[in-house]
């Protein structure tokens, strides 16, 4: 069964910075986009990137375009997300998704969710 594990969470003062890791295992995600979305706590679950299957095309939340990048690795069924000048409001679990179409900033057009990896940001 495909599965996606997230990693490189932790805790980081305000204006630091934090990778994300998203590994694919199960299937080859090669072929599908991929997102992060994060849920804050009280908070819906909202979109911050999405990258296309090839990375050719990609996409931003307001809020973290700038500071956030998206990437990924094919060979290593891999995606990233460079987290740059974090402020306290990026706290939050960061979760990553995939689906086997075109990118997209609506949650529940994914099919494959990881269990999420806390980011907290101290003020």
């Amino acid at each position: 069964q495909a599965q996606l594990v997230e990693s490189g969470g932790g805790l980081v003062q305000a204006g630091g910075s934090l990778g994300l890791s998203c590994t694919a295992s199960g299937r080859t995600f090669s072929t599908y986009s991929a997102a992060w979305f994060r849920q804050a706590p009280g908070k819906e679950r909202e979109f911050v990137a999405a990258i296309s299957w090839r990375g050719l095309s990609w996409d931003y939340a307001d809020s973290v375009k700038g500071r956030f990048t998206i990437s990924r690795d094919n060979a290593k069924n891999t995606v990233y997300l460079q987290m740059n000048s974090l402020k306290p409001e990026d706290t939050a679990v960061y979760y990553c998704a995939a689906r086997n179409s075109r990118i997209d900033r609506e949650d529940k057009m994914y099919n494959y969710w990881g269990q999420g990896t806390q980011v907290t940001v101290s003020s």
